[in-house]
């Protein structure tokens, strides 16, 4: 699906400097990738209506979130500003060591992505967080459809969130399911919630279910550089992914190395542009639970926030 959005109302609010725009960048679109969760949909929609006010050209197209650097890399993509560590760090280093690719900096937030659990599911298995305990507790996770062994329900396929690998390197005694989409995933959280069901899926922070649903990451083996490349690395001397994810990972954002030529101030309004988890957090919420459009989401959180973003798009006039 490609479409170009047109200036949303709460982005009237920010000052325009189209004038400075129109001699000084390309009239081409800038590119803007579309994912499937919230946050990075919002976000992409918050700064095309930045950018539209500054007298540019935008354009969303859905990409896949993992292609997307290499897409970014050749220029079919102009940016990206969700580049999760945990989800797609491998992705995003890989194209950058390719060339054509310029690392933008990183937002104001930390992240943290693995398997979660609601407040309730304790209850049911007291030795949580502990990953040891959770095996323990399998037979509180099992369905029809994974039979003698506990259900987790992971991130959609295209996230690679490696929860098989995970579970066949710690032995654990639980079926990886992926879910199709975020909403499957709230969906599973929430449907649970109504008799207190115990469940365990990915989650990841920022987002807005920490504020609707209390509940705690599991600790598997920390993390070490490497866990997904050498074997050594971890508990399991035989395998990958025997660790954790990173509880401090970053939130990163990347360019297009022409973008800085080609749309210098755009370029320099997403260098300054730095989301902290609150920020970000809302944006989700606006759509999760407030069900708006992501459009109406991002003009909503522009006219709330013109005092944040408005900054950085005047030190780059």
């Amino acid at each position: 699906m490609n479409f170009v959005k047109s200036l949303a109302v709460g982005a009237l609010a920010l000052a325009p400097v189209s004038a400075f725009a129109a001699a000084h960048n390309s009239s081409d679109p800038i590119v803007i990738p579309i994912h499937n969760w919230s946050s990075q949909i919002v976000m992409s929609n918050v700064v095309g209506q930045m950018y539209e006010t500054m007298g540019l050209n935008v354009e969303f197209v859905t990409t896949d979130s993992q292609a997307v650097y290499e897409s970014i890399r050749l220029g079919d993509v102009t940016l990206e500003l969700e580049v999760w560590e945990g989800a797609f760090g491998a992705s995003y280093r890989a194209a950058l060591a390719k060339g054509g690719m310029v690392d933008a900096g990183a937002h104001n937030a930390v992240t943290r992505e693995d398997w979660w659990y609601p407040s309730w599911t304790a209850d049911a298995c007291p030795g949580l967080p502990s990953w040891e305990a959770l095996n323990e507790c399998a037979d509180l996770f099992k369905t029809a459809e994974t039979g003698d062994k506990g259900r987790y329900l992971d991130g959609p396929v295209d996230w690679l969130k490696h929860g098989k690998e995970r579970v066949d390197a710690l032995g654990m005694n639980f079926t990886v399911i992926n879910a199709g989409s975020a909403a499957a995933l709230w969906a599973e959280i929430a449907a649970a919630e109504k008799d207190k069901k115990p469940v365990v899926v990915f989650n990841w922070t920022p987002n807005f279910a920490e504020a609707v649903w209390p509940g705690a990451f599991v600790e598997f083996p920390e993390w070490e550089d490497g866990c997904d490349k050498d074997p050594s690395k971890g508990p399991n001397p035989d395998a990958l992914y025997d660790c954790g994810n990173p509880a401090d990972g970053y939130l990163r954002k990347v360019a297009h190395k022409d973008m800085t030529s080609k749309w210098p101030s755009a370029y320099c309004v997403l260098s300054n542009i730095s989301f902290n988890n609150a920020q970000i957090a809302e944006m989700a919420r606006l759509v999760d639970v407030d069900e708006l459009e992501a459009e109406d989401a991002a003009s909503e959180w522009l006219g709330a926030n013109g005092s944040v973003v408005q900054p950085w798009i005047d030190a780059c006039a």
